[in-house]
């Protein structure tokens, strides 16, 4: 699975660079990471942001954050919350490139990065950000058991994105936007709109 992804990535990859922004000042900009362990069915890599955060507070969401005026690229950004969130060390990725760069609900212009791990790797949540990491197949999105499909208008269109339940955890909103886009752009998985499941309006 991975030499597909590689390979799938590495064919776009100077269309995908060409798309990430670059200082010196990158303010109102945030990089995700979307690591995946090097194993026959990859697993994702997931957090729970705590219940205490005065924003998003017990969302699931990819390790990452916003640019800091120290970080030197986005890249880098998305390597250092990963770090300071799950305890993932920076030179323990093998980093495969950036996805398209998108914009939230909330005007925050987030770029997703690509990157594979040891499946053995420990990760441990930051107890002052985090009250979970967890990891979820690359195959459970692939089957699409989303529970409902959530409306978002940004920019004006309106985007629809699938909302899942894995385990004790609901996967939804950017987080789920970012992985159906990667199944659908870089592995050709069929994810559509259903209309056997409910629909959510969220604005």
């Amino acid at each position: 699975m991975l030499s597909t992804i590689e390979k799938n990535i590495f064919h776009q990859i100077e269309e995908l660079e060409a798309g990430v922004p670059i200082g010196p000042d990158l303010s109102g900009h945030a990089a995700v990471l979307v690591a995946l362990t090097d194993e026959p069915d990859p697993q994702v890599i997931l957090t729970k942001r705590s219940a205490n955060l005065s924003t998003h507070s017990g969302e699931v969401s990819l390790p990452g954050g916003r640019w800091d005026a120290t970080d030197p690229s986005l890249q880098y950004t998305a390597l250092r919350e990963a770090e300071e969130e799950v305890a993932l060390p920076m030179n323990a990725v093998r980093m495969l490139g950036p996805l398209w760069p998108r914009r939230t609900r909330w005007q925050v212009n987030v770029t997703p990065w690509v990157g594979v791990i040891s499946p053995d790797i420990e990760l441990s949540p930051n107890p002052g950000e985090l009250d979970a990491v967890f990891r979820v197949p690359l195959s459970f999105f692939m089957a699409d058991p989303r529970i409902r499909t959530d409306r978002v208008t940004i920019d004006d269109q309106a985007i629809y994105l699938p909302a899942y339940q894995y385990e004790s955890y609901e996967i939804w909103g950017f987080t789920a936007g970012v992985l159906t886009e990667f199944l659908v752009r870089i592995l050709g998985v069929s994810i559509g709109r259903r209309d056997d499941v409910p629909l959510r309006a969220l604005n």
